[in-house]
């Protein structure tokens, strides 16, 4: 895994780890296929977690990030 540092980043690695998903990853991997492999009920409970500890996330909002960057990027901006 990428040591990340941001809050969107800790929320990230901590749904990975609760959903056995130990992978490595960096910016440009995909948070789908042959990326992290996400399904759509693991798509909507990292959804949540970011909710919850963020206050909002991209999917709500009608942004579909497709990579880690992305995902990342929404909550640097």
């Amino acid at each position: 895994m990428e040591n990340t540092t941001s809050k969107a980043g800790e929320v990230l690695d901590r749904f990975l780890a609760r959903a056995d998903k130990v992978a490595p990853y960096d910016r440009d991997t995909s948070l789908y296929a042959e990326g992290l492999g996400l399904d759509s009920l693991e798509t909507a409970e990292l959804s949540s977690m970011l909710e919850d500890d963020l206050g909002t996330d991209p999917f709500s909002v009608g942004i579909m990030a497709q990579t880690v960057g992305e995902l990342l990027d929404f909550y640097e901006a």
